[in-house]
């Protein structure tokens, strides 16, 4: 009887819960709503160490703050998300965190797949951006086959960052408009060589997805730490206190509130970009 009393309880508060966000999504949605969001998800393990947690256990608590911030990024009617899962610069770190790290985003793309239900009820499409040589053989086969399970979806785009750097991606993309210039030249027997900003823009990671209008690092640290260093021009930057696996609806609330109250500023560089953009034409 408590066990069924605890139940319908439960249901019951969450079932409120639900209302709230619904109306809570409906007043925000008055002001713009970003539509691209991205996250450096830092302090897993600071939130581990606080505790007193098992080596990759703040990794596992930050995936299911991860879940539900996107639940709710997509709710509210931001397409796409973007998140740094894994730097090239965190291959330096122990090898039994690197390998930990790795297996759990197995385990959780695996998850995935055989449940299905998140992906499917926000119809999301998930991107793998990075170094894909870099990864071990098991994560890039669970990447593949997210990226094929999820292809036709249209609703959400999450992409996720592992093996990245924005210099990584970089190099990249002149890399692969010198091949692209290399081939034109040796069909067309010209000698001339002109890279222009659309054939590097054309050839990045990101390449499918606007920049981000709000990019998010936890934790209080203010750097960049080499993530998307090429889109964020006219991005707000916000870096609250909290660690990531403490992220919950209310940290959401308040970096949208944010961005809506600086909106205007924003808009106005972006205006003022393209206009001299347009007179240097």
């Amino acid at each position: 009887m408590e066990a069924d009393l605890a139940g319908t309880l439960s249901k019951f508060c969450g079932n409120i819960f639900d209302i709230f966000r619904r109306y809570l999504f409906l007043v925000l949605s008055f002001g713009p709503v970003p539509q691209h969001i991205a996250f450096i998800m830092d302090g897993n393990r600071r939130f581990a160490h606080y505790r007193n947690l098992k080596l990759g256990k703040g990794h596992q608590v930050g995936f299911l703050a991860l879940v539900s911030v996107l639940q709710y990024c997509y709710e509210m009617g931001v397409k796409y998300v973007t998140v740094y899962a894994f730097s090239i610069e965190n291959f330096r770190r122990k090898p039994e965190e690197v390998q930990y790290v790795m297996d759990l985003m197995v385990e959780k793309l695996e998850g995935f797949l055989k449940v299905g239900s998140f992906l499917k009820q926000y119809g999301i499409r998930v991107n793998f951006l990075g170094n894909w040589d870099l990864l071990s053989s098991p994560l890039r086969a669970a990447a593949e086959k997210v990226t094929a399970a999820t292809a036709s979806n249209t609703r959400g785009v999450l992409s996720i960052c592992v093996a990245y750097t924005s210099t990584d991606e970089i190099v990249h993309a002149v890399q692969e408009s010198c091949k692209e210039k290399l081939s034109e030249i040796q069909e067309k027997s010209s000698e001339q060589i002109v890279i222009a900003l659309a054939d590097l823009e054309r050839h990045m990671y990101m390449a499918r997805c606007p920049d981000p209008d709000i990019l998010v690092r936890t934790s209080g640290e203010t750097r960049l730490s080499n993530f998307l260093l090429w889109q964020t021009t006219f991005c707000f930057l916000f870096a609250p206190d909290f660690l990531w696996p403490e992220n919950t609806l209310k940290y959401l609330v308040w970096t949208i509130l944010e961005y809506q109250r600086l909106y205007p500023y924003f808009r106005r560089q972006k205006q003022d970009h393209a206009r001299n953009t347009l007179k240097f034409e």
